[in-house]
């Protein structure tokens, strides 16, 4: 479920929806406004248009204020000129941390905590492949050294990063037009193609992180059980997917999370990639894959064909050609995905929070099934 953020803009979502519409008539050429709004608001959890906007009414003014303390602490550890306002939350906190935006007199910042990083990292090499694939072209809020020169400072007991405000619409959401989807393309095969190595495969894509099988979560979250059990089929794809035999080939470092939700458009209709922090090791077939199942398929389990073969033939266009495509490029994928369901479900046994479980049921009740990755494959092999 798309989160909304702590003081919500309503022409942001009107251009979100506006975005999204280009995705839903590459399906449906008679798709309406209406019905991209629709698709947002459903989304976002709500039943309607008219029920997304009340919500947006209702958080105006919403977000947290930090500590001016803090804001001037954060502002001269990373030499960003006098504050000039205060630091105020973006969106509720998620598994890195939270983000927030400072004002100073040298602009506004995207600052925000990495705590939740694992393994911890100083972000050095997530900034040299930033560094690297801005050269290469693709367009990326610079990240900011302290003035120690580090890239991750700790402040007041928690670890911080900054980076350039990114000046550019709201961020993206499936299904993602044609035209956005070849330029995801274009910038997967530029940064595969700096070949920054990468000693191992991101655990969150190669190993199932929580022990418990699907029947024994169930049994811990009575609350979800029916879901659980209801997605069952899926679930099991996702198992048998996540646990095919073979050698992918070596991983290289990459972006790791270049989902819609992490590239926004700016100028021109520029494609703006933020959630480097994410950076970690994959071969360049599964995060192939993942980025066909995030950019491609809807919530719903439908999938946008004319976007998937924008992506791949964008792809081949910078890199000459594809990764090697079978089933098993979807087994990063999978497993990201049981990995993430798993952990959403332990966190709302946590927190009892009812945004957590309004969460869970939407995830359970919207996960890619068989067939969408069947048509996606089919599609990558032409």
């Amino acid at each position: 479920m798309k989160t909304l953020p702590d003081n919500p803009n309503l022409e942001h979502l009107r251009r979100q929806a506006k975005d999204l519409l280009a995705g839903l008539r590459d399906s449906n050429p008679a798709a309406t406004l209406a019905d991209a709004q629709a698709t947002l608001a459903a989304q976002y959890g709500f039943h309607g248009w008219p029920a997304l906007k009340a919500e947006v009414d209702r958080l105006q003014g919403a977000a947290d204020v930090a500590d001016p303390a803090l804001a001037r602490a954060i502002a001269e550890r990373f030499d960003l000129g006098a504050v000039t306002g205060a630091m105020r939350s973006l969106a509720r906190p998620d598994e890195m941390g939270r983000r927030w935006a400072l004002d100073t007199a040298t602009g506004r910042w995207a600052v925000r905590t990495v705590d939740g990083v694992y393994p911890p990292t100083d972000g050095e090499p997530d900034v040299a492949l930033q560094e690297a694939a801005a050269t290469a072209g693709v367009v990326l809020p610079r990240p900011v050294r302290s003035g120690s020169g580090l890239v991750v400072e700790e402040i007041q007991g928690n670890r911080w990063r900054v980076h350039e405000w990114p000046h550019s619409g709201p961020p993206l959401s499936a299904p993602v037009g044609a035209v956005s989807c070849a330029a995801v393309g274009r910038i997967l095969a530029t940064v595969h193609g700096l070949r920054l190595p990468a000693d191992r495969i991101c655990g969150w894509h190669s190993v199932r992180l929580n022990p418990l099988g699907w029947a024994d979560l169930a049994e811990k979250a009575p609350a979800w059980a029916p879901l659980i059990e209801a997605a069952s089929d899926t679930l099991a794809n996702l198992d048998q997917l996540s646990t095919m035999e073979g050698d992918p080939e070596p991983p290289v470092f990459v972006h790791n999370s270049l989902i819609p939700g992490n590239v926004r458009l700016g100028r021109s209709d520029t494609l703006v990639v933020t959630g480097w922090e994410h950076a970690a090791g994959q071969p360049p077939s599964w995060e192939l894959g993942e980025a066909l199942s995030h950019w491609a398929v809807d919530p719903n389990g439908g999938v946008n064909e004319v976007g998937a073969r924008a992506l791949l033939d964008g792809y081949a266009e910078v890199a000459g050609g594809l990764p090697p495509v079978s089933e098993a490029m979807f087994r990063g994928t999978a497993t990201s995905l049981a990995n993430y369901v798993a952990g959403q479900v332990e966190l709302a046994l946590s927190t009892g929070d009812e945004y957590d479980g309004r969460s869970v049921a939407h995830l359970l009740t919207h996960l890619p099934d068989r067939a969408a990755f069947e048509t996606l494959l089919a599609v990558a092999r032409g």
